[in-house]
C-alpha cells in the first residue's frame, strides 16, 4: 500500500485523489520510474472492437504517475520512508538486506 503525497487531478468524469489517499499498486516501471495506484489518474481510452471488449468504446484505465509522487504505508497507515539494513544470521553467518519503515523502525515485506 502507498500514500499519494501530492494531489493527482483526474480527467473530466472521474475523481481527483487528494493528497493522503491511500491505494494498491498495481504495476511498477521501475526503468521509467513511474508506478500505476489503483483508483489514482484514471483516464478514458478509446478502444476498437476486440475479443476483451466485443463493442469497443470508451474505456476507463489507470495511467502512471511518477514514483516520487507515492510514499510507503507503515503499519500505523501513515507515510513512511524507507531505510535498508544488514541483518545477520547468527547460526551460519549470512547476512542479507532487509527494508524498514524509518518511522516505526518495523520491517516492509
Amino acid at each position: 500500500m502507498v500514500m499519494l503525497t501530492k494531489s493527482i487531478t483526474a480527467s473530466k468524469g472521474s475523481p481527483d485523489r487528494d493528497r493522503g489517499y491511500v491505494g494498491k499498486v498495481l504495476r511498477v516501471f521501475p526503468d521509467e520510474g513511474r508506478v500505476i495506484v489503483e483508483g489514482v489518474n484514471l483516464r478514458i481510452r478509446h478502444t476498437r472492437p476486440n475479443q476483451v471488449y466485443p463493442q469497443g468504446g470508451r474505456v476507463q484505465r489507470e495511467m502512471s504517475i511518477h514514483i516520487s509522487n507515492v510514499q510507503p504505508v507503515d503499519s500505523n497507515g501513515l507515510a513512511t520512508r524507507i531505510g535498508r539494513k544488514r541483518i545477520e544470521d547468527p547460526e551460519t553467518g549470512r547476512g542479507e538486506w532487509i527494508r524498514y519503515a524509518k518511522s516505526t523502525g518495523e520491517e516492509l515485506s
